[in-house]
C-alpha cells in the first residue's frame, strides 16, 4: 500500500509492527525518481527487513 502522508507511520507508532514501512518523503515525482531512491537505499531496506526492532524507514 502507498500513502502520500503519515497515515502508515502513525499506525506503526501506535500499534507497533509489523507492518514494516518504507516512507518516501518526496513530493510529486516520477516513477523513475522513486526507483532511484529505492535502489540507492537497498542496504537500508534490507536492514529494515532483517531488524526485528525496527518498523519504519524514512527516505528523502
Amino acid at each position: 500500500m502507498t500513502s502520500a502522508d503519515s497515515d502508515f507511520s502513525d499506525i506503526c507508532l501506535l500499534r507497533g509492527f509489523p507492518p514494516k514501512i518504507v516512507w518516501i518523503r518526496r513530493g510529486n515525482c516520477k516513477t523513475s525518481d522513486i526507483e532511484t531512491i529505492l535502489r540507492s537505499h537497498q542496504e537500508d531496506i534490507e536492514e529494515l527487513y532483517n531488524n526485528p526492532n525496527t518498523g519504519l524507514l524514512t527516505l528523502f
